[in-house]
């Protein structure tokens, strides 16, 4: 049996209370129990019991993040929640510090984690089109991916030496939807974790 955690780094606004990035977690926990994987759920915008989630991370084989793009970045609550797990686990849980050694000056920055045998997703919804990404034509992103827009998550899970799956992204989701191509190109994304989890 495989463990998942399941991150909801949603945080609620008048506007926006979240009920897309609901859909899509929720949609990942169902298939990954219907395999007989083992979840997990902490929605960060709540209170949540620091060493508990700290366990969880060691406890899980896959970190599933969902979220929305917010101000091209995370929301803060999830940024909160990671700056407060991953700083507690860097006492030897998470990481050994930061990998450098006084006695070994080759030994390099961000080369002390630990959970190489965990891997992560991020699933991300966004405003912006899929257009704007990868076409230098675009002005605001300049030919940047998703995955450069969400470097800073990236890097600090490489940090931890946490290992990445594909990232799936749902575009233009508030003025150009397209719903039902987005669930299937999801439900393949998923599809593709499990028989990566069962290999």
């Amino acid at each position: 049996m495989k463990n998942i955690l399941l991150i909801n780094g949603h945080q609620p606004f008048p506007t926006s209370p979240g009920k897309l990035n609901e859909m899509y977690l929720s949609r990942a926990r169902a298939a990954f129990e219907s395999e007989g994987f083992a979840t997990r759920l902490v929605k960060t915008c709540y209170a949540y019991d620091l060493e508990k989630e700290v366990e969880s991370q060691l406890w899980a084989d896959l970190i599933f993040l969902q979220f929305p793009v917010n101000s091209m970045g995370p929301p803060w609550s999830l940024k909160k929640y990671l700056d407060e797990v991953y700083t507690a686990g860097m006492d030897g849980r998470l990481a050994k510090g930061d990998g450098r050694s006084r006695k070994d000056p080759t030994k390099q920055y961000g080369s002390g984690g630990l959970m190489g045998d965990t891997r992560y997703m991020l699933s991300a919804t966004l405003n912006a089109p899929r257009t704007a990404f990868d076409d230098t034509s675009q002005r605001l992103f300049a030919g940047r991916s998703i995955d450069d827009l969400l470097a800073p998550l990236h890097i600090n899970f490489a940090f931890f030496d946490l290992q990445p799956l594909p990232t799936f992204a749902a575009f233009d989701v508030n003025k150009n939807p397209t719903f039902e191509e987005d669930l299937s190109r999801f439900d393949e994304a998923i599809s593709a974790v499990v028989q990566q989890l069962r290999a």
